[in-house]
């Protein structure tokens, strides 16, 4: 695991901008302000750019990488096309499979089940239907909550709607793939639940 993955509050704010087809984010440090890893999207196709304007852009391919401000790779999270419900793979830094995410056929508010490179269950992030509210839940266990309701330090970097904070349990270990798994699930709950 990245040494950037060891804290366990998060403040993530998204690139805003008009007829932007990539989804680009900013990782920040509530208590210093500096940016502690960048998420971006950097090879799209053509087609694919096309379809994210248009109400298929739920179903398009991604390829996110990412990286601590001096380039290095924290973890990468592709899928291909999705028809109907989302299959997304993390690697790690290496490149190595660590786990993924399937999404649940039906849930209100939205929700997927976080896998093991083996495939099986680590946990499952749930949100409610009434807004944006989401959290990591190994049975009774929270292992982190991610919401876009903030107001302790950093609040000053946390002004629109495109930003988020995700506060990972202090329980949640940092040995071992998890909060890679919890950060790649975060970059996705725009794309593949709530677009």
């Amino acid at each position: 695991m990245h040494q950037a993955l060891t804290r366990n509050v998060y403040l993530v704010k998204e690139h805003v901008g008009m007829f932007k087809a990539a989804n680009n984010y900013d990782i920040y440090d509530p208590e210093t302000g500096s940016i502690l890893m960048e998420c971006r999207e950097e090879n799209l196709g053509i087609l694919t750019k096309l379809f994210r304007f248009t109400d298929y852009k739920r179903m398009t391919p991604f390829d996110i990488q990412v990286r601590t401000p001096d380039g290095n790779r924290v973890v990468r999270i592709t899928r291909g096309i999705s028809l109907f419900l989302s299959n997304v793979t993390v690697l790690d830094r290496q490149n190595q499979n660590i786990g993924g995410f399937k999404q649940k056929f039906f849930s209100i508010g939205g929700a997927f089940t976080v896998l093991d490179a083996t495939e099986n269950p680590v946990c499952r992030l749930q949100g409610k239907w009434t807004g944006w509210d989401f959290r990591f839940m190994d049975g009774e266990t929270e292992l982190a909550h991610v919401t876009k309701k903030w107001s302790g330090i950093g609040k000053e970097l946390f002004t629109s709607a495109d930003n988020y904070v995700l506060e990972i349990s202090d329980s949640t270990p940092k040995e071992g793939p998890i909060r890679e798994l919890i950060l790649a699930a975060v970059m996705c709950i725009d794309m593949v639940l709530k677009e």
